[in-house]
C-alpha cells in the first residue's frame, strides 16, 4: 500500500505521511492483524519545484514538499480475508494506491531447484557443443553464479483505481466485504550459471 501526499512545511508533510499509516495500521488491526504486521518498504519527503517566467528568464521556486510512504503485509492465500482488506482499503478515506502480490511461502527449495536444473541445462547444452565440435568434455574449471535475486512473484493486480474513485470490476459487495476470487498464476522465473569446462 502506497499513501502520496503534499504540504508546503515539511514538518507537516512528514506528521500527515505517519497520521496516514497510522490509520492503515488501524484498519489491519480492526481485521484482526496485528500492527507491527504492516511495515515500511520505502519513506520519502522530497522538495517540489515549479518553474516561472521573469520576462524571458526561466527560474525554479519551491513548491511543496511530497511524501511517499510505501508499506505492507502478508498473509496466507486466503480470498475471503481478501475481500475484507480490499473493502476496507476501498472505504479508506485515505485512498491508498495498492498491489496485490502473490509469492511463495519458501523461497529456498524452488531457488535450489531452479539451479539445479540451469546447471543440467548447461551440461546438456555443453554436451551437444562438444560433439558437434569433435571434442569431449573435460572437468569443470569454473563455475560463476551471480546470485541475484530471484523475485517469485505473481503480480495480478496492480492499482491506484480508488484513489481515482474507480470501483474494482466483477466484484459484488457485502456488509463488510467483496466476494472476490482471485487464483494466482503460475509464477515464471529464470537464473543464470556459467559453467566452464576443459575439452579433450
Amino acid at each position: 500500500m502506497t499513501v502520496k501526499g503534499t504540504n508546503k512545511v515539511y514538518d507537516k508533510a512528514v506528521k500527515e505521511s505517519a497520521e496516514k499509516t497510522e490509520k492503515i495500521k488501524d484498519m489491519f488491526e480492526n481485521l484482526g492483524f496485528e500492527r507491527d504486521k504492516v511495515k515500511t518498504l520505502y519513506f520519502n519527503v522530497e522538495a517540489e519545484f515549479e518553474n516561472f517566467q521573469i520576462s524571458r528568464t526561466w527560474k525554479k521556486r519551491f513548491k511543496d514538499y511530497k511524501y511517499t510512504h510505501r508499506t505492507k503485509i502478508e498473509f496466507p492465500v486466503d480470498n475471503e480475508m481478501l475481500g475484507k482488506v480490499l473493502y476496507a482499503l476501498s472505504r479508506s478515506l485515505i485512498h491508498p494506491e495498492f498491489d496485490i502480490d502473490y509469492t511463495v511461502a519458501d523461497p529456498e527449495k524452488p531457488k535450489n531447484q531452479l539451479l539445479e536444473k540451469a546447471i543440467k541445462d548447461s551440461m546438456e547444452k555443453a554436451q551437444v557443443l562438444a560433439k558437434a565440435s569433435g571434442v569431449k568434455l573435460g572437468n569443470i574449471l569454473n563455475i560463476d553464479y551471480s546470485w541475484g535475486e530471484v523475485d517469485f512473484v505473481s503480480r495480478p493486480m496492480r492499482t491506484s483505481m480508488y484513489a481515482s474513485g474507480v470501483a474494482l470490476p466483477c466484484v459484488a459487495v457485502s456488509t463488510e466485504s467483496y466476494d472476490i476470487d482471485i487464483a494466482p498464476d503460475d509464477i515464471d522465473v529464470s537464473d543464470t550459471v556459467t559453467v566452464v569446462w576443459s575439452i579433450e
